[in-house]
């Protein structure tokens, strides 16, 4: 007699259930119900789709390679997840805000710890290259107070698209990084440069796979953050350039409009002074708001 659990014989009709069913004994609950929510929408998807074999052969054959481009600095499976928009839907699901709280975005591939803290007024840009700018702004609670001793760990790509740990050799350790401490005004302040947009890793199978579905590899300009402060949920967060030419297609769906900021050239002579710089530069000026742990 075959056991109860398997649901009958496998058909294309039955299909899922089949498969369900031969998973109730799994050990761990949360996995068998994970395990039964994918079968039955990979069963759904493939009688949907209705694949040749010979497009089921190449399907396994762009996992496979997916896995041979993977390194211990290269992930290959999280950039496929990028691109298809599930790192930041599985973002949004664990960082739901309340009403007035600043939204959440992808941390990225090239977060470094142990960036060093600066005096608030620092300039991040240790070789003076490209554009300077200034950042600013106040990091407040949901009532509009000023938050504190809020730790604020910045960074950013140069004016060519690269980050220091990509090019080793050519830009100082630590470039374009720092990580500033609020006063009792919640301000914050710091010198970068501009950034500019620049591509995700494109050659290799996801690369590939974006060309074949007309799209582009780039993501637009940003610096990115993440704000800690005692009683307060952590952020991770990106603010954007909206005049970049590529923020309504961000390659990894990372835009929110809510995180675009506005960048102004100062080209004014005395209020290039006033800002301590000797040549035209430009202003951001960004607020963040911090929701209470358990707000």
């Amino acid at each position: 007699m075959p056991d109860t659990h398997e649901q009958g014989y496998f058909t294309e009709e039955n299909s899922a259930e089949v498969v369900i069913g031969r998973n109730r004994n799994a050990r761990d609950a949360r996995l068998k119900e994970v395990m039964a929510v994918i079968v039955r929408h990979l069963h759904a998807a493939v009688k949907e789709i209705e694949p040749t074999e010979e497009e089921w052969l190449k399907a396994i054959m762009f996992l496979t390679d997916t896995g041979h481009m993977c390194t211990e600095w290269r992930q290959e499976f999280i950039l496929l997840s990028d691109t298809l928009g599930v790192s930041m839907l599985v973002d949004a699901i664990n960082n739901r805000k309340p009403k007035g709280a600043s939204e959440s975005t992808v941390l990225g591939p090239f977060h470094v710890a142990g960036a060093p803290e600066l005096p608030m007024g620092a300039d991040i840009c240790l070789d003076r290259k490209g554009e300077p700018m200034r950042v600013s702004g106040r990091i407040l609670d949901t009532a509009g107070n000023p938050v504190a001793g809020a730790k604020i760990d910045v960074w950013q790509a140069n004016d060519e698209g690269f980050y220091d740990v990509q090019q080793k050799g050519i830009q100082p350790d630590f470039n374009l990084r720092g990580v500033f401490r609020t006063g009792a005004d919640g301000r914050y302040w710091f010198r970068g440069v501009k950034p500019k947009y620049y591509p995700i890793p494109d050659d290799g199978p996801v690369g590939k796979l974006l060309r074949a579905l007309g799209r582009h590899p780039y993501r637009p300009a940003h610096l990115h953050y993440i704000i800690e402060a005692e009683g307060f949920d952590r952020l991770v967060t990106h603010i954007f350039d909206p005049d970049d030419p590529y923020i309504d297609s961000d390659a990894v769906f990372g835009v929110k409009k809510s995180l675009l900021a506005r960048f102004e050239q100062v080209s004014d002579p005395a209020r290039i002074a006033a800002a301590g710089f000797d040549r035209p530069f430009w202003d951001v000026n960004f607020d963040f708001v911090l929701s209470r742990a358990g707000e």
